[in-house]
């Protein structure tokens, strides 16, 4: 098979000419048809996240057809459409996964970065950790959804019932998550990059009551905020940005160093927490949810030998809404 392949941190992905896998028990052999291109794909190829095999294949927003099951499979049939997400393993024994907290599992291996992932023609995943794709979407538009529609869902339950919500960073999972927030009824308040009229006027085009620079303050007080962007200083200026008893969710899986700030940005209950992988019933609930609201997902796709050129794309900011990898 043709793959998109990792073999040292901060280097270009090379195409590689691999063996095509085959299932061990309990895996399933999927032929991708799409993949979506992750922020958190950047932090493995960039080297912030340091703990992955290598060489990877990388790619965790999967979507494709199950072609060949492994031994005890339970779930899925040949010719089955499912989607493949962040989180590839959990031990199931561990206090987290017990309490259902799997999400924190000490013992997690993850899609893209442990497991080789879609950035390929074909790929194995555990069939515990598929979901069954919503008919409403095809396969470019709802692969964004196996990750920044996930992790962006999980990080709204985070916030709490919220009225005034903030997003920083106006990317795949914001956008996603801006169209679950006004279904919800909420107040939708998107701070962009500097300058960004582009990223912008797309957030008022999704409903967004104020839009603004990610360093200006909205015209009232936040109830929370979700930080998608990696950027430390961006907890600072959500705080200043959110009222007393307020939430300020981080939801990427790496960011900057948050610099030191004054405590009365803290005081008044406000609550600064992270947004770690997600949960099975965090997809089931969100893959239901979807098609209801509905979300429309905007894509941008690239070949799968063009990995490269999207990921620096998504790296300077130059994709509106998520790219997505067709393999040919």
């Amino acid at each position: 098979m043709k793959a998109m392949q990792l073999t040292a941190p901060r280097t270009a992905l090379k195409l590689a000419d691999l063996p095509t896998p085959r299932p061990a028990t309990g895996q399933l052999l999927i032929k991708v048809k799409a993949c979506g291109v992750c922020r958190t794909d950047l932090h493995v190829v960039d080297g912030d996240l340091t703990e992955g095999k290598m060489p990877i294949i990388p790619g965790h927003e999967i979507v494709g057809e199950v072609i060949e099951r492994g031994a005890a499979i339970e779930r899925f049939n040949i010719g089955d459409r499912v989607g493949v997400p962040w989180l590839g393993y959990t031990c199931g024994t561990c206090c987290y996964c017990a309490s259902g907290h799997e999400n924190l599992c000490d013992n997690a291996r993850f899609t893209g970065y442990h497991i080789d992932g879609g950035y390929a023609e074909y790929t194995l995943a555990d069939q515990r950790y598929c979901f069954a794709v919503p008919d409403e979407y095809d396969d470019v538009a709802a692969a964004p959804l196996l990750c920044a529609g996930l992790i962006g869902y999980r990080s709204l339950v985070m916030a709490g019932d919220a009225r005034r919500l903030g997003i920083y960073g106006f990317g795949a999972a914001a956008h996603i998550v801006a169209q679950v927030a006004r279904h919800q009824g909420r107040e939708l308040y998107a701070f962009t990059r500097p300058g960004d009229s582009e990223g912008q006027k797309f957030a008022c085009e999704l409903g967004a009551a104020w839009t603004g620079d990610s360093t200006a303050m909205p015209p009232e007080p936040l109830d929370a905020a979700i930080i998608f962007a990696p950027v430390g200083p961006l907890v600072v200026a959500a705080l200043r940005a959110t009222a007393k008893g307020g939430t300020v969710a981080c939801a990427g899986i790496h960011m900057s160093d948050i610099p030191a700030f004054p405590y009365h940005l803290l005081w008044g209950e406000r609550v600064i927490r992270s947004v770690a992988n997600l949960t099975r019933h965090d997809g089931e609930e969100f893959l239901r949810l979807a098609p209801r609201v509905p979300v429309r997902t905007s894509t941008e796709p690239f070949a799968l030998v063009q990995a490269n050129e999207a990921l620096s794309r998504l790296r300077e900011g130059r994709i509106t809404g998520a790219a997505v990898l067709v393999p040919r």
